[in-house]
């Protein structure tokens, strides 16, 4: 399995607070059975300022360490970006890491905040495509005002945007709304991807196989694979060194 949303890089987001952490975690990603995971830290303007340079360097640290650990996970670095109109200057420098691309089209990790839909959120997903930006909303499920008006779902489909869900969600470790809007949108064919954005060993682990056998219940093995592997995958292929 691939999973194309984590927070294992140590002390740079609210994820992995240190190395020791960061190396339980791929090891419990390993032994699930996932074998290619990508650090997508936090880009939140004003709370975790993060920049690609320091990602490529926190990547590469990373995968020295899990290689004398013994762990052999592909390991890769993108970004969960936090929707602001500050981005736009550093989307204008280069200066974003993307979590794929595909011919000349680049796929944008956008997180949406946890409690509403901004203002102005269509306009800056349009601006985004025009620069052949395609965005990938992580945890639609979660969000408050998706959670209080579905319609939202439909919106940001009509502007051309993918969803990758939380496994967890799947198994209702979000509440019962959370659950419910992720087979809703399972069962309506609106999933893209589905990834752990693993957090902590405790709260919340990089564990996918759970999550990917109640997918192939309630939508077909066929469609579960294509969710947890064969379509993060195909994003991700130019970020891993195979």
């Amino acid at each position: 399995m691939f999973d194309i949303h984590s927070h294992i890089l140590p002390g740079i987001d609210d994820g992995a607070k240190d190395l020791k952490e960061s190396l339980a975690l791929l090891k419990m990603a390993q032994d699930d059975g996932i074998t290619h995971i990508v650090a997508t830290p936090h880009i939140h303007i004003g709370r975790f300022n993060n920049s690609s340079k320091m990602l490529a360097q926190g990547i590469t640290s990373l995968k020295d360490e899990a290689l004398a650990a013994g762990i052999n996970l592909k390991l890769a670095v993108a970004a969960e970006v936090r929707l602001d109109i500050e981005l736009m200057a550093l989307i204008m420098s280069d200066q974003l890491p993307f979590i794929g691309a595909s011919g000349s089209t680049n796929y944008l990790l956008l997180e949406l905040p946890h409690s509403h839909v901004p203002q102005g959120y269509d306009k800056f997903i349009n601006w985004l495509s025009n620069r052949n930006i395609k965005v990938i909303v992580p945890h639609p499920e979660r969000n408050r005002d998706i959670q209080a008006n579905p319609f939202y779902i439909e919106r940001l489909k009509q502007l051309g945007c993918d969803f990758q869900l939380t496994a967890s969600s799947i198994e209702g470790a979000w509440g019962d709304t959370a659950k419910a809007i992720s087979i809703d949108m399972l069962q309506k064919g609106l999933v893209s991807y589905v990834a752990s954005d693993a957090h902590s060993v405790k709260r919340r682990p990089p564990i996918l196989s759970n999550a990917k056998k109640l997918v192939a219940d309630l939508i077909g093995e066929f469609e579960a694979e294509n969710l947890f592997v064969n379509n993060p995958q195909r994003l991700t292929e130019s970020l891993f060194d195979e």
